[in-house]
C-alpha cells in the first residue's frame, strides 16, 4: 500500500476533500441566495398586485361614477336571481310562487315606507301581509281569486288606517286620511295587482315559458337600453323624470327586445316571427313605462333608490319597475295567443 500515489488513495482529483465547515458555508450561502431570490420575487409579485388593484379600483370608481352603481355586486346579484327564476320556472313551478311572494312582500314594504318620507301614512304591516296573502290566492285561484285577493288587500289597508284614524300618535305627520287610503290602494294595485298577473301566468299549463319569455325580454330591453346608453348616449329620453336616460339608449334596448322577442317566439313559445316582434315591443314599451313611472314616483318624493337592501340594484322594486307593467301585457298575449 506505501507504493501507492497519496493522490489515487484521496480519489485521484489530486485536492483535498472540502472540509465539513466549509461545505455548511456553502448550504447556507446557497440557502441566503435563494431566500433573496423569493424575496425580491414575493416583493415584485406584490408591487404587481397592489398596482393591479389600483387600476381595477380606479376603473371600478369611473364605471359607478358614470352608471351610478356598483357594477360587480350589480351582476352577482343579477345572477343569483336569475338563477332562482330559472330553477323555479323550469323545474317547480310552485317555487316561483314561492320567489313571488319574497319579491312582492318586499317591493311592497318599500314602496309603502318611500310613501311616508312624502307623508303618505300607509300601514305597513297591513300592507306587506295583503300583498303576500295575495300571490298564492292567485296562484291557486286563478283571475278571479286575483281579483278578489286584490280588493281585500285595499279593504284591508283601509280598515287598518281608518282604525289608527281614531289615535293621534299613530297618524302624527299625516297630511290627510284620503290622501293616505289613496296611497294605500295605489300599492296594491301598483306592486300587488301588476306582479299577481306573473303569478296567474305562471299556473296556467304552459304558462312558465310566456312567463320566462316576457321577463327575458324586459330584462334584454333593459340591459341593451343601460349599454347603448353607457356608449353612445347624448340625447336626453325625459330630462326631468330621468336624466339618465337617452334616445340612444331606448334604441338600444328595442333592439335587444325586438331580437329577443322573435328567437323566444319562434325557438320556445312555437309561435310565428311576426307575433315575437309585437310581443317584444309591447313588452318594451311597457317596461320602458314601467322605469319612467317609478323614476316619477321617486323623483316626486326626493329619493334616489326605494331601498338599499340590493347592492348595486338599490331596492326589490327598483328591479321589478319595468316587469310588473310587463306581466299584465303577457298575460293578455297568452290569452289571445298561448
Amino acid at each position: 500500500m506505501s507504493g501507492v500515489p497519496e493522490e489515487e488513495r484521496d480519489g485521484g482529483s489530486g485536492h483535498e476533500p472540502a472540509s465539513r465547515g466549509e461545505f455548511r458555508a456553502q448550504v447556507q450561502a446557497r440557502k441566503a441566495d435563494l431566500e433573496r431570490q423569493f424575496g425580491a420575487r414575493k416583493a415584485d409579485f406584490e408591487r404587481q398586485f397592489e398596482a393591479g388593484k389600483a387600476q381595477f379600483d380606479q376603473a371600478q370608481e369611473r364605471i359607478q361614477a358614470r352608471t351610478g352603481r356598483n357594477l360587480i355586486l350589480a351582476v352577482l346579484i343579477g345572477v343569483v336571481f336569475g338563477g332562482a327564476l330559472l330553477l323555479s320556472l323550469l323545474f317547480l313551478k310552485e317555487l316561483f310562487m314561492l320567489l313571488a311572494v319574497l319579491m312582492v312582500g318586499f317591493a311592497s314594504y318599500e314602496l309603502a315606507q318611500a310613501l311616508r318620507k312624502g307623508s303618505y301614512l300607509v300601514p305597513r304591516i297591513p300592507t306587506v301581509v295583503a300583498a303576500v296573502v295575495a300571490v298564492p290566492i292567485a296562484y291557486y285561484g286563478g283571475p278571479g281569486g286575483q281579483l278578489l285577493a286584490v280588493l281585500g288587500g285595499i279593504l284591508l289597508v283601509t280598515v287598518w288606517r281608518l282604525v289608527e284614524q281614531a289615535f293621534p300618535k299613530a297618524v302624527a305627520g299625516s297630511r290627510g286620511l284620503l290622501r293616505d287610503l289613496a296611497a294605500g290602494a295605489f300599492v296594491q294595485g301598483y306592486v300587488t295587482f301588476l306582479a299577481s298577473f306573473a303569478v296567474v301566468l305562471t299556473a296556467a299549463d304552459g304558462g312558465q315559458w310566456w312567463t320566462l319569455a316576457f321577463i327575458i325580454i324586459a330584462v334584454g330591453a333593459d340591459t341593451g337600453a343601460y349599454a347603448a346608453g353607457l356608449l353612445f348616449g347624448k340625447h336626453p329620453m325625459a330630462p326631468v323624470i330621468s336624466p339618465k336616460k337617452t334616445w340612444e339608449g331606448f334604441a338600444g334596448g328595442a333592439l335587444a327586445s325586438l331580437v329577443a322577442g322573435v328567437l323566444l317566439s319562434v325557438f320556445m313559445l312555437g309561435n310565428t316571427w311576426w307575433f315575437g316582434l309585437v310581443f317584444g315591443a309591447a313588452v318594451l314599451l311597457t317596461a320602458t313605462l314601467g322605469d319612467l313611472a317609478e323614476s316619477l314616483i321617486k323623483r316626486d318624493l326626493g329619493i334616489k333608490d326605494m331601498s338599499s337592501w340590493l347592492p348595486g340594484h338599490g331596492g326589490f322594486l327598483d328591479r321589478l319597475d319595468s316587469i310588473l307593467p310587463s306581466a299584465a301585457v303577457a298575460f293578455v298575449a297568452f290569452q289571445l295567443f298561448g
